[in-house]
């Protein structure tokens, strides 16, 4: 475990790490799987946060959220390394995994659905798989954005995830991340359980 020499270094005095989960380069910026990064996008604007400096194979930037200092990511390491990215920056800023929030697409929720639960398994996202192999921890918790199941069995995963949302989902999806943003704030209140029961659908 990573963080086995916690006890021995001082705080740096941050108390959440939020990544929002994607693929860098514009050809991705509005896919099914940059949903996270689309997310993080949101909560920064109405943060004050750029998230524009590179460091933690991630665009990165700090400050406040409901009176909580925060560390807000967006990996650059493409999804299915994103492990990399989440583990070097809470190795650096010391912030344990029960403090670390990820926003992802969740392709087993309908547009404008979210799914908020304390820790889990990857269900089948490479995303989370990375995270949970690269930190030794599934003790984080998610916000998971629905972004619909595929229209025809045989259709390729990857095709699916990387194809745009339609005009009607967007709209979808904007609500969704309003939603998300709400219940970013309740969570790093140690609201968990109210952000749950408001917003999981």
């Amino acid at each position: 475990m990573f963080f086995s020499k916690r006890e021995e270094s001082p705080s740096s005095g941050f108390d959440y790490l939020i990544a929002g989960l994607g693929n860098p380069g514009e050809q991705y910026a509005f896919t099914r799987h940059n949903a996270g990064f689309l997310a993080l996008d949101e909560i920064a604007a109405r943060a004050g946060i750029r998230v524009k400096s590179l460091k933690f194979k991630s665009l990165y930037g700090t400050g406040q959220i409901a009176g909580k200092k925060v560390v807000l990511i967006k990996p650059q390491t493409f999804m299915n390394a994103s492990g990399e990215a989440l583990r070097d920056a809470a190795q650096f800023y010391k912030i344990p995994m029960e403090k670390v929030i990820v926003l992802y697409d969740d392709i087993s929720l309908d547009v404008g659905r979210l799914r908020i639960r304390r820790k889990g398994s990857d269900g089948g996202h490479n995303g989370i798989k990375s995270i949970l192999y690269l930190t030794g921890s599934d003790q984080f918790p998610r916000i998971k954005l629905g972004v619909g199941k595929k229209p025809h069995p045989e259709m390729d995963l990857a095709d699916w995830v990387l194809s745009r949302f339609t005009k009607e989902e967007g709209k979808l999806l904007e609500e969704a991340i309003d939603k998300a943003a709400q219940a970013l704030e309740l969570m790093i209140q140690d609201n968990t359980e109210e952000a749950m029961n408001r917003f999981n659908s």
